[in-house]
C-alpha cells in the first residue's frame, strides 16, 4: 500500500488535534484566569531507502534518500503570559500579575489556580466557586502573621472579635497661652479604656501659675497624677509627661506661646472589642480587617506558589492545576517577594486567548486537514489505476 496514504492520516489525526486544541482556546476566551494552549507537530521516522557513502577517491560523497512517514503531535503547551485586567468591585476577587498562582485544598489534594475569583462560605472560609478552600496564614490576636508556619484555610467569620486593648500611653498636643492670667485653668477630657475595653473618662486640668502651668489628672477610678510645665520663648523644657493609675501622659508637644489655646488630647493606645466589619487586600497578601472599634489590623495573608517549570503542570479541571514530576516541587511564598508577583483586590486577570490569532489558527488547521484528505483521495485515486491495470 501507499505509505502516503498513511501519512495523510497521520495529518488528518493532528489537525484534527490542532482544531480541538483551538477550539477550547475559543470556548474559554471568558474564562477567568484560563492559559490558552498550542499545537506543537513533528515528524515522524522517516524511511531510509538509500544509505550516505563518504567520498573515494575517485567518487564524491552520497546523501542518504529518506521517505516521511507523515506527522504527529509533539506536544500541547500552555500559554502562561498574564492576561488583562477586569475591574469588578468585589472585595473577594483578587488578581495576581505576575507568575504566582493561588493555592486551594479541595477534597485534601493541594491545588493551583489563576482564578481569584472567591467569596465566603457559611463558616467565613474564602473558597473558590469549586468549592476550592483557599490557603494562606491567620494573624495572632497582635496582628502579627508567621509566613513561616504551615499554610491553612483562609477565615474571616463576620463573628471574628479584636480583643480589647487597655490603655498606657495617651499624648497631649497644642499650645497653652502664654499671656493667660495667673490661676487660669483650662480642662480638657481623654477617653480611655481598661483591659475589659470599658471606657473611663481622664480628666487633665491645666491651670496658669507664675512659673508656667501646672497640671492635674483624674479618672473615674480615683487615680490622680500631677505636673508642671515650664516654657523658655515658647518651648518646652520642663515636665515632658505624668502618670495617672498606670497610664502615661505624653505632654512634650505641648508649646506656651502667648495668644493660641489649641491643647487637645490628640490620642491614646488603648481600644474596647470589635467585630469584624470589612477588608481590603494589600498588594502583599494581607488581609487588612477593619473592626467595629475603629481599629484596622492585619487578620491574614494570602500565600502564593511558583514553580520551575509551569508549563509541566497538569489541568485538573475548574480552572485548577496541580504538580507534575516535570513541573518542579510547588515553591510557597507571598505576594511581593521575588517570582511571586503582586496582588490587587477587586480585579479578575481575563483569559489571555487571543481572538484573532485563534481563528487564523482555525483556519490553518482547516486547511492542513482539507490539504491531507487530499492526500488519501489522490492516493486513492492511485491505487484505483493499479487495479484497472489488469483490465
Amino acid at each position: 500500500m501507499l505509505r502516503s496514504l498513511y501519512s495523510g492520516i497521520s495529518g488528518l489525526r493532528a489537525h484534527q488535534t490542532m482544531l480541538d486544541v483551538t477550539g477550547n482556546n475559543i470556548a474559554n476566551v471568558n474564562t477567568a484566569g484560563f492559559k490558552g494552549s498550542s499545537t506543537q507537530f513533528e515528524d515522524t521516522l522517516s524511511q531510509l531507502t538509500q544509505g550516505a557513502s563518504g567520498p573515494q577517491s575517485a567518487t564524491g560523497g552520497t546523501n542518504p534518500a529518506q521517505i516521511g512517514l507523515g506527522v504527529k503531535v509533539a506536544a500541547v503547551t500552555t500559554n502562561f503570559t498574564q492576561g488583562s485586567a477586569q475591574s469588578t468591585g468585589k472585595a473577594t476577587d483578587m488578581m495576581i500579575s505576575g507568575d504566582g498562582f493561588f493555592i486551594t485544598s479541595r477534597g485534601g489534594q493541594q491545588l493551583y489556580t489563576r482564578a481569584g475569583s472567591f467569596g465566603f462560605d457559611a463558616a467565613g472560609q474564602l473558597v473558590g466557586p469549586d468549592g476550592g478552600l483557599l490557603q494562606g496564614w491567620m494573624a495572632n490576636a497582635a496582628g502579627v502573621v508567621n509566613t513561616g508556619s504551615p499554610i491553612g484555610n483562609v477565615v474571616l467569620s463576620p463573628t471574628a472579635a479584636s480583643a480589647a486593648v487597655a490603655t498606657t500611653q495617651a499624648t497631649v498636643d497644642g499650645n497653652l497661652p502664654s499671656d493667660a492670667a495667673s490661676g487660669t485653668t483650662l480642662e480638657r477630657d481623654i477617653r480611655v479604656f481598661d483591659a475589659t475595653g470599658a471606657p473611663r473618662t481622664l480628666a487633665l486640668t491645666f491651670t496658669r501659675t507664675a512659673s508656667g502651668w501646672d497640671v492635674a489628672g483624674a479618672d473615674a477610678n480615683g487615680s490622680t497624677g500631677a505636673g508642671s510645665l515650664t516654657f523658655t520663648g515658647g518651648k518646652p523644657t520642663a515636665g515632658g509627661s505624668m502618670g495617672v493609675g498606670g497610664i502615661t501622659v505624653n505632654l512634650g508637644a505641648v508649646t506656651g506661646y502667648a495668644g493660641m489655646t489649641t491643647v487637645a488630647a490628640t490620642g491614646q493606645n488603648g481600644s474596647a472589642a470589635g467585630t469584624l466589619e470589612s477588608f481590603t487586600l494589600a498588594g502583599d497578601g494581607s488581609l487588612i480587617g477593619a473592626f467595629s472599634n475603629g481599629l484596622k489590623q492585619t487578620v491574614g495573608r494570602i500565600a502564593l506558589a511558583k514553580f520551575t517549570n509551569p508549563g509541566g503542570l497538569e489541568k485538573t479541571g475548574d480552572s485548577a492545576y496541580t504538580s507534575t514530576a516535570n513541573s518542579g516541587t510547588a515553591q510557597i511564598g507571598q505576594a511581593g517577594d521575588p517570582g511571586f508577583g503582586t496582588l490587587a483586590g477587586g480585579e479578575l486577570e481575563m483569559s489571555n486567548v487571543d481572538l484573532s490569532q485563534e481563528f487564523t489558527n482555525l483556519i490553518v488547521a482547516q486547511r492542513g486537514f482539507q490539504a491531507n484528505a487530499r492526500i488519501i483521495t489522490t492516493s486513492d485515486q492511485v491505487l484505483q489505476e493499479l487495479v484497472d491495470l489488469k483490465h
